[in-house]
């Protein structure tokens, strides 16, 4: 299994979308776990690694347009 290039600052698209409609989040932080941001609502979770890896749709970084 490889491990995904995620990065601080990242924006993941997921495959399931948040009960306030979006699918977005923002990286804030990195580990075992991640804290991330919904860029919809603004809720801030923690989501073990695997867990995220696997429903990550698509990968956005920081400089790219979005």
């Amino acid at each position: 299994m490889s491990a995904l290039d995620i990065q601080v600052g990242d924006i993941l698209h997921m495959k399931k979308a948040h009960p306030c409609g979006s699918s977005e989040w923002d990286v804030l932080r990195i580990g075992m776990d991640f804290r991330m941001r919904c860029r919809g609502c603004g809720h801030e979770i923690m989501v073990p690694r695997l867990k995220t890896e696997r429903n990550i749709k698509k990968i956005v970084r920081t400089g790219e347009n979005v």
